[in-house]
């Protein structure tokens, strides 16, 4: 890969993981609510799960998926009801920490499986491995590019984790982080829009 090529990826990777989406929604919520240290599992279970989508991707499933209108049709399915759930739980979050044992941010092995089911991950992945692959040399480009955004990713994602740290003491307020997390919820919510349409 021609190094002009790399460094646009690199910009690629960079600014479709540090602009607003699911992930960093959750994890701007998750650093209000938990802390960063508590964020940290959620981060990396969103590098990990990404990259393996990459991977995937760009091994073929990126192609199936846009073979089969079905499997499409499935993923938005999927995708529209799990985003509706975590909209839910977001926005009925009513303590920072909440105090009780069944809250909790996203383990890794979740945050890694969500990227399954995350619009904007599947856009990034078809994306990035249309773009920046190289069918002269698929193994090696296919690996570059998931390297590059495991380089990237993660630093991009933990900013929105350190902006919602820096919001906890103004959201210690109840009714101030009740309505932050009804935000939250709702910024969700609408990040389905696209699916849809």
């Amino acid at each position: 890969m021609p190094l002009e090529t790399f460094l646009a990826l690199i910009v690629y990777a960079f600014v479709t993981s540090v602009t607003p989406g699911p992930n960093n929604m959750m994890l701007m919520a998750s650093g209000v609510n938990f802390g960063f240290k508590r964020t940290l599992p959620h981060m990396l279970g969103i590098a990990l799960g990404f990259f393996v989508l990459l991977l995937s991707v760009g091994f073929g499933l990126g192609a199936v998926l846009l073979a089969v209108p079905a499997a499409q049709t499935a993923l938005k399915i999927a995708s529209v009801a799990y985003m509706v759930w975590l909209a839910w739980k977001v926005a009925m979050s009513r303590s920072i920490g909440e105090g009780t044992a069944s809250a909790k941010p996203l383990t890794l092995l979740e945050a890694a499986a969500f990227q399954w089911v995350n619009p904007k991950a599947w856009a990034m992945a078809l994306v990035a491995m249309g773009a920046y692959t190289n069918a002269d040399h698929p193994v090696l480009s296919v690996v570059l590019v998931g390297v590059a955004f495991a380089v990237v990713n993660f630093p991009s994602v933990s900013v929105w984790a350190g902006f919602g740290v820096a919001l906890r003491g103004y959201l210690a307020d109840p009714r101030r982080l009740r309505v932050f997390n009804g935000l939250m919820g709702l910024a969700l919510l609408l990040s389905i829009v696209p699916i849809l349409f």
